[in-house]
């Protein structure tokens, strides 16, 4: 078990909370919270050891940016490929902003 974190500049808060995926079924589980303006901080969880390197990257390639909305996210992952990573943050966002807009624009 390996437990790796990573701070990102980001833009405004993230609109809300999610969770998108689930470890037993998907390999990997991302919770998603509004965090202070600016700022982005991944916590990763991960049963396969020895990857640092590649979830750097990938982090990196999504984040590096620094315009995406800020959030604290938790990953729980337990082997899925970096594509399925991208996905499920992907995914935890726009669920973020979809609940927003059915609430009325309220976190």
């Amino acid at each position: 078990m390996e437990k790796l974190t990573y701070e990102f500049a980001a833009g405004q808060p993230a609109p809300g909370r999610t969770v998108s995926g689930v470890v037993a079924s998907g390999d990997l589980e991302v919770l998603l919270e509004p965090h202070g303006a600016g700022r982005t901080t991944v916590a990763v969880q991960t049963s396969v050891d020895g990857y640092g390197n590649t979830w750097t990257a990938l982090l990196e390639r999504l984040f590096g940016a620094g315009d995406l909305p800020a959030a604290r996210i938790e990953i729980n992952d337990n082997g899925a490929t970096p594509g399925v990573v991208r996905m499920r943050i992907e995914q935890a966002y726009e669920q973020a902003a979809t609940a927003a807009k059915s609430a009325g624009g309220r976190p």
